[in-house]
This record gives C-alpha cells, sequence and structure tokens, in this order.
C-alpha cells in the first residue's frame, strides 16, 4: 500500500480504526523530511496490512498545532486507536522496521488494561 495524504477531514477516522497506522508529519521545505520519504514510501510497499499516512504541516497547520507537532519530520504510531509512538526526527530504514516489528508485538489487552487503571485512578471515565 502506497502512503496515504491526511488532513484534518481523515485523520481521526484513520488513527482510530484497527490495526496500525503510522504517520509522518512533514513539510516540503524540510530536507530531513525529504530524505525521510523515501524510507517511508518504502516501508508503506513492504508493509500492505499498515496504513502509512503523511501530514503536510504547511496545508494542514491547524491538525499539526492539535497533534502538538513542534519539529519535523516527526513520527507518531497508532495501534487500535491508540497511541504507542510519538518522536521527532526522521528514522533510519533498520530504526523504522525495527519499530515496525515492535508494534506488532504489543499485547493490546495489556496496553488497554493500563489505560483503563491509569483513568481509573485519575477518575476518569472510560469509552467502554
Amino acid at each position: 500500500m502506497a502512503t496515504i495524504e491526511l488532513g484534518a477531514s481523515n485523520f481521526t477516522e484513520t488513527v482510530l480504526k484497527e490495526g496500525i497506522t503510522i504517520v509522518d508529519f512533514w513539510a516540503a521545505w524540510c530536507g530531513p523530511c525529504r530524505q525521510f520519504a523515501p524510507i517511508f514510501e518504502e516501508a508503506s510497499e513492504k508493509h500492505a496490512d499498515i496504513v502509512f499516512g503523511k501530514v503536510d504541516t504547511e496545508a494542514e497547520r491547524e491538525l499539526a498545532g492539535e497533534a502538538q507537532i513542534t519539529s519535523i519530520p516527526t513520527l507518531m504510531a497508532f495501534r487500535d486507536g491508540v497511541l504507542l509512538f510519538n518522536q521527532a526526527g526522521a528514522l533510519p530504514g533498520e530504526s523504522l522496521e525495527q519499530l515496525i516489528a515492535a508494534l506488532r508485538a504489543v499485547d493490546m489487552q495489556v496496553v488497554r488494561a493500563e489505560i483503563e487503571k491509569e483513568q481509573a485512578e485519575l477518575g476518569t471515565p472510560t469509552d467502554s
């Protein structure tokens, strides 16, 4: 699967879907973003079961602000609607592959249990 363009109209629905979604926040003027783009694209071709999305921070300034993007490129990874990774900086291909392997290995039942525990401690109602 090739990368898809994400914006305010489809970002939330895309990252909340089941499965893994990896999002690259970038801008055309950003050198590291341009260097990372082919690595990201290659991974998207290699891992057809993962959604790879790109957010142009220049075109989607409000979305980038809501996502608290302060440096680009920034990579975010979601699994089953839960943000599991959020880091600025371009990754080498090998590191991106390691991230993908780690995302696949996450036990989401454990993650959800931890989220519920934290919400209970804070007195925050859960979505379920």
